[in-house]
């Protein structure tokens, strides 16, 4: 993809000037399909990888690391392995002869998936949660359905709950 002034020329002539796509790849010197991307997005899509990569030399060690760093999650931190440290004994140990780096992308990829994720709460003062429902209350020596309106303040965990009669004839009498 070219630069973005480039993007944008592109753009603005075909969008903007009425300037067909062809003339513009002939004009800015690009293919056609690049005209086609430009017109596409609003800003450059950047690389995208669609498939992994593959690593016929790292493929039958991938079980032994994945042991590796469960074995290391009841581990306290200092004493877990470093990418290093499984690319060294790999190396010593299984007999693993491809280099560090592919190692080092596992390890990362592997780690990212087994950290757990956290989304921190903010409540803002005068927002709140809202909802309804129904349930079965006791009214006078009476079963009757009652619909209610629950709301609640996070910030000042404060709430407030009203409950509406649903229907003037008992649901069933206790006995």
């Amino acid at each position: 993809m070219k630069d973005m002034d480039v993007y944008e020329s592109v753009r603005r002539f075909v969008m903007i000037e009425g300037g067909s796509r062809r003339a513009a790849a002939r004009l800015f010197e690009i293919d056609r399909k690049t005209v086609d991307k430009c017109l596409a997005f609003s800003a450059p899509p950047g690389y995208r990888q669609e498939t992994p990569r593959a690593k016929p030399k790292l493929g039958p060690f991938l079980g032994v690391i994945d042991a590796i760093l469960r074995a290391d999650a009841d581990a306290p931190p200092k004493q877990r392995h470093t990418s290093r440290r499984i690319w060294e004994r790999l190396r010593d140990e299984h007999g693993y002869e491809g280099g560090y780096d592919r190692v080092k992308e596992v390890v990362r990829e592997r780690g990212r998936r087994l950290k757990e994720a956290f989304v921190p709460l903010a409540h803002p003062p005068g927002h709140a949660q809202v909802d309804f429902g129904e349930a079965h209350a006791i009214i006078a020596g009476v079963r009757r359905k009652a619909h209610f309106f629950c709301m609640d303040l996070p910030h000042s965990d404060a709430c407030f709950v009203k409950a509406f009669s649903a229907a003037l004839e008992p649901v069933a009498r206790p006995r």
